[in-house]
């Protein structure tokens, strides 16, 4: 059920993004927004596994280069293969803070999560660092004097050239100790412009319109940060577990993925 204040006549990015991974979290509309992307763009939830699959990957490089804290920003609904499940199956010590700006996505979150005292959900926004990283219930649970993984997967590019999402960044990367990573995946329209192009248009319903982006300039996002090979590349290339993962045309996927460490 969703908290009696929410608008559910308009889709929501985090309960479509919940559908294509197959989750429960989501509602009619949703439903609708998705099997419309399906249709001009087949390969939606293949992409959509893919991004997830890269997520995995990344928290567990990041648990094997010692962080045992995750700021997961626009975290969505966590459902199967999260953040602190791949965590924690790494290190039981791992701490996550999940951020959501949507309170449907926040409701169900609190209620998957219950009384994990090494997690928590926040409902704010990722565009006020300022504000969010000193909000008792993230200062509880990070040390920022520690290394921490700040996680902006699938997320991004959900953030207009208008707002600075550079700027925005970098006031992450400053209240990062060394050691600290950025994992970041991203829409791009470079590859499928076509379907690119059609999906922008998909999501100018929502309440959060998409903003696709080149390699270039998502690599420029990693200023001051050291990219970890093999840099910002397709989604399915970022440290693959086995060759079955690369599809034989990784560009068809239209997501970047890269994770870069601060010195």
């Amino acid at each position: 059920m969703a908290p009696n204040d929410i608008d559910l006549s308009r889709p929501s990015a985090a309960r479509v993004y919940d559908y294509y991974l197959g989750g429960a979290h989501n509602f009619a509309v949703d439903r609708k927004m998705a099997q419309q992307a399906i249709a001009m763009w087949p390969d939606l939830p293949l992409i959509m596994q893919a991004n997830r699959a890269f997520l995995r990957r990344a928290v567990r490089h990041c648990v094997s280069a010692g962080v045992r804290q995750f700021l997961d920003l626009g975290s969505g609904i966590p459902t199967a293969g999260n953040v602190h499940e791949v965590a924690r199956a790494a290190a039981a010590d791992a701490r996550v803070v999940y951020v959501d700006i949507d309170p449907v996505a926040v409701a169900h979150s609190r209620s998957i999560l219950g009384d994990d005292r090494q997690t928590t959900v926040v409902h704010a926004d990722l565009r006020h660092p300022d504000q969010l990283l000193t909000r008792p219930e993230v200062t509880s649970l990070l040390d920022w004097n520690q290394p921490v993984a700040v996680m902006m997967v699938a997320v991004l590019h959900f953030v207009p050239d208008d707002d600075n999402p550079a700027k925005t960044i970098t006031d992450y990367r400053n209240a990062l100790a060394p050691g600290s990573f950025l994992v970041m995946s991203h829409a791009t329209h470079e590859g499928r412009p076509q379907q690119a192009d059609e999906h922008q248009d998909l999501y100018r319903r929502t309440p959060t319109p998409m903003t696709m982006r080149s390699r270039a300039e998502v690599t420029a996002f990693f200023d001051g940060f050291d990219l970890v090979d093999p840099g910002v590349v397709y989604l399915p290339l970022w440290r693959p577990e086995s060759p079955d993962e690369v599809d034989e045309h990784p560009e068809r996927f239209t997501g970047l993925a890269a994770v870069g460490r601060k010195p």
